[in-house]
């Protein structure tokens, strides 16, 4: 299915609250409504253009991993199903059908709680400089993209939009959130990781790193935002795995390593993507929601 792309949300009934590189955030009745754009970022900068479908990839993928892990933690979610929404949200329905949620407004953790399998991006840069990488003291001659003996646990702050973030040590999270807390956390992101990488796995795919966003609702340590879509993970074709370089992916990686190779700064504003980067791109999105749920776009 083509859907007209969206590249940005203007419900001026409804009380817009926060947008990102992706969603659009409003809060209605002490709820939120998340609405998953196809906008895509790469390097913290916005692009121009749209990925088709970006949008319902990202929260299909999302209500299918809320459901499947949802016995180790519970999740912010209240519905999907936009008859449900209040009232105020039916002049939108058209542009929130597929691509929207209807959630808890909870109050999300200061750190971006990070889950690595495999040894790449910033902290494979970071481990040729060094091999105790935040705090963690790993073994000598790893390749790029080589499994870890057991999944990391790999906080990082929050950077504001255009910022970046950056990763922090377990011992100066617990400066942050406190040392029982921060275990909890630890645990609960180490089962979710590991339930879906088995998971994963099973259908070709390979789950490099995830991050996962938490909060807290009512007391409550809840899951929230997106999961483990092609937008906070690195998804590989395990067909394809081979350690000592980078791999292909089922994510944003390609059109990372397109902007890489272009005399561009990483900062905005972004260069226009050739039609080639767009569908290649967006093929990748559609085929790992395929592979993942079998849902097919």
């Amino acid at each position: 299915m083509t859907a007209k792309p969206l590249l940005t949300t203007n419900f001026d009934d409804l009380n817009l609250i926060h947008r990102g590189k992706v969603r659009d955030l409003y809060e209605i009745d002490n709820k939120l409504l998340m609405v998953a754009t196809d906008r895509i970022s790469a390097y913290d900068v916005v692009m121009n253009d749209a990925i088709i479908n970006k949008g319902t990839v990202l929260t299909s993928l999302s209500l299918f991993w809320f459901e499947y892990l949802k016995e180790i933690i519970p999740n912010h979610l209240i519905t999907a199903n936009t008859n449900e929404y209040p009232e105020k949200c039916s002049p939108y329905q058209d542009q929130l059908k597929r691509r929207s949620m209807l959630v808890k407004k909870a109050k999300p953790l200061p750190v971006e709680c990070i889950v690595r399998g495999y040894i790449s991006g910033s902290f494979w840069k970071a481990y040729q400089k060094d091999k105790n990488v935040c705090g963690f003291t790993l073994q000598a001659g790893m390749k790029e993209s080589e499994k870890f003996p057991e999944p990391l646990f790999t906080p990082s702050t929050k950077a504001d939009l255009g910022l970046h973030d950056e990763n922090i040590s377990i011992d100066q999270m617990e400066n942050l959130v406190g040392k029982d807390e921060t275990e909890k956390i630890a645990d609960v992101c180490i089962k979710l990781y590991q339930k879906a990488a088995d998971y994963a796995l099973g259908k070709g795919i390979i789950i490099a790193d995830t991050k996962f966003e938490l909060g807290m609702y009512n007391g409550e340590l809840i899951l929230i935002d997106e999961v483990l879509t092609p937008d906070s993970s690195r998804f590989w074709p395990h067909d394809q795995y081979q350690p000592g370089g980078g791999q292909p992916s089922f994510d944003k990686q390609f059109l990372r390593d397109y902007l890489s190779s272009l005399d561009w700064p990483k900062t905005p504003p972004p260069p226009d993507l050739p039609k080639e980067i767009i569908d290649k791109t967006t093929s990748r999105y559609l085929e790992a929601l395929k592979r993942l749920t079998g849902i097919k776009l």
